[in-house]
């Protein structure tokens, strides 16, 4: 059969080709057909989240001609689509913070009237819903940033080993978009994986969970505060068992947390949740005069693999059934809950892992432990773990590096990766992967995309100081 198939493949008989497809492995021949180039531009960034956004932004900056394409209706990603309020919980008295476009993005938010203080920080939570606003404001303000919504991105434009730009999909069906330079911010590497870039993806049974964000309405704020106070809780009462068993620096241990577990070990014991739901816990970010409580961090799914359409589906509907649940337990065991309703789910599922580029240099336990630093760096992030059971808030002072070389993936020219996909091991990952460092990478990835494409220089030639030049230059820490 794979000889007659081959036969007519040379022949064109499609109707013969898919004829015996359906003996074989049920797959279907389709037709070589020419695609529109509608885009040429200098810097090409896929993915508008907290790596994208900022890559597309500080490009822009840095004057060149930039395409951000973004398969939702909105910028923002984790933010905005997913609904991860808290950018920069980890903020106290001493932390050391990047600055940049990760900062720029809170300040705006609060100067729109689209933040209130965070529950546990010195930071103000970024109202998911307000930032898609916030986002549209920054993007329209740099004249030479050309925004593309609603189009997906479905493989590469290859030359050899050089990445030429993208093809995508949408209601305006297949077009291509060439550019310069590409950075893929696609948060699973969708773009190096398929381009032949070198990646690898943790074993879907050792990923961290993912979240189905909510928000509740109808909270009556001053009981849920008398609450609150009445049996405050701390980073400590994390642990016990299963998804909350935290390892801390010890320093943590007696800090306040917004943490939300009896209400849902009360419900296990009345038989209101399955006892195997043992993983319904965890924080709230705001409780608002209007009597929404926000920032519902609460559903945590073992097993979902971010770049498995099916398991992607299973889990959405898993988790919107667990915030059900979740719900019916604050209304009926939580002070000031006993009238709340759902407010929104976000728009998709979070994933905080999947597959890791291998880099120049993949970041290490070591690096993010132990403040490393390089001369090459294209930023600084604060000494902030939080995955694969460790929480370590950067209350000292201490900040590590990231390289240059942390973003320049191996083997595929032209393209440079930003966001939660850079190269790392475990436990770096647990600390890159959080919003604000994919901003500082992607703040990053854009500065020298551009100094790349004005320069006419490999990305391989580059010289980090020009890089630091202009980070400084646009505000952002290094050093």
């Amino acid at each position: 059969l794979r000889i007659y198939r081959n036969y007519f493949k040379t022949t064109k008989q499609n109707l013969l080709i898919n004829f015996l497809n359906s003996f074989m492995n049920k797959t279907i021949l389709e037709p070589s057909r020419e695609i529109e180039v509608i885009k040429e531009t200098d810097v090409l960034v896929i993915g508008s989240g907290p790596g994208g956004l900022p890559a597309a932004l500080s490009a822009a900056r840095a004057g060149v001609e930039v395409t951000l394409v973004e398969r939702f209706g909105c910028f923002g990603g984790n933010l905005t689509v997913v609904g991860v309020e808290g950018m920069h919980w980890y903020r106290h008295e001493e932390t050391v913070e990047s600055d940049g476009i990760c900062r720029e993005f809170e300040e705006k938010a609060i100067e729109m009237g689209a933040a209130v203080p965070e529950s546990q920080s010195l930071s103000h939570e970024i109202d998911s819903e307000g930032f898609k606003l916030v986002a549209d404001q920054l993007v329209s303000d740099e004249a030479n940033l050309y925004p593309m919504l609603h189009r997906s991105f479905v493989a590469p434009v290859m030359e050899g080993d050089t990445i030429k730009g993208i093809i995508t999909e949408s209601k305006s069906g297949r077009e291509a978009i060439l550019a310069k330079r590409v950075i893929d911010a696609t948060g699973d590497a969708d773009v190096t994986f398929r381009a032949g870039g070198l990646c690898h993806k943790t074993p879907t049974e050792e990923m961290m969970a993912a979240s189905v964000m909510f928000h509740v309405a109808g909270v009556n704020k001053t009981k849920f505060i008398e609450g609150v106070k009445s049996d405050p809780q701390t980073y400590s009462d994390w642990s016990g068992g299963g998804e909350w068993n935290i390892e801390t620096s010890g320093k943590e241990d007696e800090m306040f947390s917004p943490f939300l577990k009896k209400p849902f070990e009360k419900a296990i014991k009345d038989g209101l949740i399955p006892p195997h739901l043992n993983t319904i816990a965890g924080t709230w970010g705001a409780i608002h005069d209007s009597g929404e409580l926000t920032y519902m961090n609460l559903i945590h799914l073992d097993g979902c693999d971010g770049t498995d359409a099916d398991s992607l589906t299973d889990y959405e509907i898993e988790g919107r059934k667990q915030v059900r649940l979740a719900i019916e337990a604050l209304r009926n065991y939580t002070p000031g809950c006993k009238d709340i309703r759902l407010r929104n789910f976000g728009m998709s599922i979070g994933i905080r892992d999947t597959r890791k580029v291998e880099c120049l240099y993949d970041m290490t336990e070591s690096d993010v432990r132990n403040q490393g630093r390089f001369d090459d760096s294209i930023g600084i992030f604060p000494e902030f773990i939080d995955g694969y059971g460790i929480l370590i808030l950067p209350t000292t002072g201490r900040y590590f590096q990231i390289p240059y070389r942390n973003i320049v993936p191996k083997k595929i020219k032209h393209l440079l990766v930003s966001g939660r996909s850079t190269g790392g091991d475990r436990i770096s990952h647990a600390a890159t992967r959080n919003m604000a460092c994919c901003a500082v990478s992607g703040q990053g990835a854009g500065i020298a995309a551009a100094i790349s494409v004005k320069l006419n220089k490999d990305l391989l030639d580059l010289d980090p100081v020009l890089i630091q030049k202009e980070l400084k230059k646009q505000g952002a820490r290094y050093w």
